[in-house]
């Protein structure tokens, strides 16, 4: 078989001010299977794919690989050139048995509402109707109807954290390759859940719900069970939490398992809501927690789902109240790591730092700090890569201690404090700006976790989030979205 790959992914945050343009997707490393993937770069995924093809005797073609960190709308020229170079590969190096790609399923660009749909639309107006297309998706996805018309079989993540984005992609393999070997015929059901919200995995009992779906599949023609979370905060026709079944040959099966599983989700919509603390209330929930490192996640400043990063709503309430022993991290904050780099290690400056971005990252905080360590590139692993936050600064005030760094990046590790040489027993409670990815990383070294809701970009009254393109019935902002539908 002749196998087709290519990625192209960013996760977008409708509300934010910042554009997704080329320096965005250059900065992640923009990779082409002319002069090769890497496992631990952008085209992961398609390393992984290939050398699966190459293990079955296929012969596999790479293109593009872009990825881009969350943030506003990627500029229409952009979007439109790396979609235009995937698909002339496609065209161009064709014909095809399968085509597999990695997308985000949550890109809007200018003049496109659902960049993943017309991508795919147009890579099956080249590839024809006979070859097998599969999609990887993050599960923080809009779901569409043209995603659905023009893949053959969709499988998102089924983790939150996301750790399993290589299990997702060993099974779509294995399943596009079996249907173009005629062995399969997958068919596609979707239920929309009418739900807004997010939907960490690793607790009850959304781990359960992920055991149960995993529990189905291979039964009963059922080859894949996918809940799309959607992204909150992605305003688009089609945003919300959605049930994906993909069935061998049977629609209505397909459609039948879709909505018992999307049923089974919506009513666990009161038991899957985690509540969330105010600021002062998470740092007195810090403050009394039993002895250890006490983590707080501030949510709403968190660059995984578009926001800046460089919010000081926390910072100037650990500052006012005259806390010692707390890490924040990571600050985006590119002038203050230049700063703190020209002044050297050992410097003592006044430094105005955070809330650059605008009015969601509040006012910048002023602050006589001491530096106490720098870093020309500081790297922390979360979910099984590498992820570079460029250069880097740690900087103390009064037992205040910031980890400024050049790129937006969320926190994955406690390798964010160590390696910039703060000891993790130095601090009594550590601030990490993350929704859920850095549980993996802190839930072994903290004796408490808790969230702070904000105030920040990313706020968490889903029923009062200000949708334009989104219907409003969706629960939580409607009691009962299905009643009379």
């Amino acid at each position: 078989m002749r196998i087709f790959t290519a990625t192209l992914s960013t996760e977008t945050n409708t509300f934010s001010a910042i554009p997704t343009g080329w320096s965005c997707f250059e900065e992640a490393g923009i990779e082409r299977g002319r002069t090769g993937v890497t496992r631990n770069g952008t085209g992961g995924l398609m390393h992984l794919w290939g050398q699966m093809a190459e293990a079955d005797g296929h012969s596999v073609f790479h293109s593009v690989a872009a990825n881009a960190p969350p943030a506003g709308r990627t500029v229409r020229a952009v979007y439109e050139a790396l979609r235009d170079e995937i698909v002339a590969d496609a065209a161009a190096e064709g014909p095809f048995d399968v085509a597999l790609l990695f997308l985000h399923g949550a890109m809007v660009a200018d003049g496109y509402d659902d960049c993943e749909g017309d991508l795919l639309q147009r890579l099956r107006a080249v590839l024809g109707p006979d070859t097998i297309i599969g999609v990887e998706l993050d599960l923080h996805c809009h779901l569409t109807a043209a995603m659905l018309e023009n893949a053959n079989a969709i499988i998102t993540f089924k983790e939150y954290p996301h750790i399993d984005a290589g299990k997702r992609g060993r099974e779509l393999f294995r399943l596009c390759v079996d249907a173009a070997a005629g062995q399969t015929r997958p068919v596609m059901g979707l239920f929309d859940c009418k739900m807004v919200n997010m939907y960490p995995t690793t607790t009850a009992p959304m781990a359960a719900f992920v055991a149960e779906m995993q529990d189905q599949e291979g039964r009963d023609g059922v080859l894949s069970l996918s809940l799309s979370h959607g992204f909150p905060w992605g305003d688009t026709a089609d945003s919300g939490a959605r049930m994906l079944a993909v069935v061998d040959g049977d629609q209505a099966r397909a459609a039948e398992m879709a909505r018992r599983f999307g049923e089974r989700f919506w009513a666990l919509r009161h038991a899957v809501t985690e509540p969330g603390l105010t600021i002062d209330e998470a740092l007195d929930a810090a403050l009394a927690a039993p002895p250890g490192l006490a983590v707080i996640a501030d949510k709403a400043d968190n660059t995984g789902g578009g926001a800046p990063g460089d919010s000081t709503f926390v910072l100037k309430r650990v500052v006012e109240r005259g806390l010692t022993g707390v890490g924040i991290a990571p600050m985006w904050d590119p002038v203050a790591v230049r700063f703190c780099h020209d002044a050297g290690p050992g410097a003592r400056l006044a430094l105005r730092i955070g809330g650059k971005a605008g009015p969601e990252s509040g006012d910048p905080v002023d602050l006589t700090v001491t530096v106490r360590a720098l870093s020309d590139e500081l790297v922390q692993w979360g979910l099984g890569s590498p992820s570079v936050l460029g250069r880097a600064a740690w900087v103390e005030a009064d037992g205040v201690h910031v980890i400024l760094v050049e790129r937006r990046i969320q926190a994955f590790s406690p390798e964010l404090f160590t390696k910039m040489g703060l000891s993790l027993e130095a601090l009594r409670i550590a601030v990490v700006k993350s929704t859920a990815h850095f549980r993996a990383g802190f839930a072994p070294v903290a004796s408490l976790i808790v969230t702070t809701v904000g105030p920040g970009t990313l706020l968490e009254d889903y029923g009062a989030i200000a949708y334009e393109r989104r219907p409003g019935d969706y629960w939580p902002r409607v009691e009962d979205p299905f009643a009379g539908a």
